[in-house]
């Protein structure tokens, strides 16, 4: 089991950065993570997902060249880096581990989640 806390939201202009943080307690080298968002009355989306040892990423397209995904295992921990932000990226970004990418991806398998943090990016 592992207990997942996002960091690093917040509001920025158009065009701005943010970089999130996600800290797992417990053995995060043991799961495939990954960022979601949502907004109101939309289903949660895959924005980023990395593999358990880095090698692997997946983006949305929409996100593609302006969001990178990262992680050190070491300190237990995954980032989201977010450029050239847009008011469209406005959302709650939840933090999620699941055995893959794949599970991830498919929303299958358990999958364990933070508790969400708010981007909100201004026109």
């Amino acid at each position: 089991q592992v207990q997942l806390e996002e960091s690093g939201g917040g509001l920025v202009q158009a065009g701005g950065s943010l970089r999130l943080s996600c800290a797992a307690s417990g053995r995060s080298s043991s799961y495939a993570m990954g960022w979601f968002r949502q907004t109101p009355g939309k289903e949660r989306e895959l924005v980023a997902a990395i593999s358990r040892n880095g090698d692997s990423t997946y983006y949305v397209d929409s996100v593609k060249g302006r969001f990178t995904i990262s992680r050190d295992n070491a300190k237990n921990t995954v980032f989201l880096q977010m450029n050239s932000l847009k008011p469209e990226d406005t959302a709650v970004y939840y933090c999620a581990a699941a055995l893959s990418v794949l599970d991830l991806r498919r929303r299958s398998g358990h999958t364990y989640w933070g508790q969400g943090t708010q981007v909100t990016v201004s026109s």
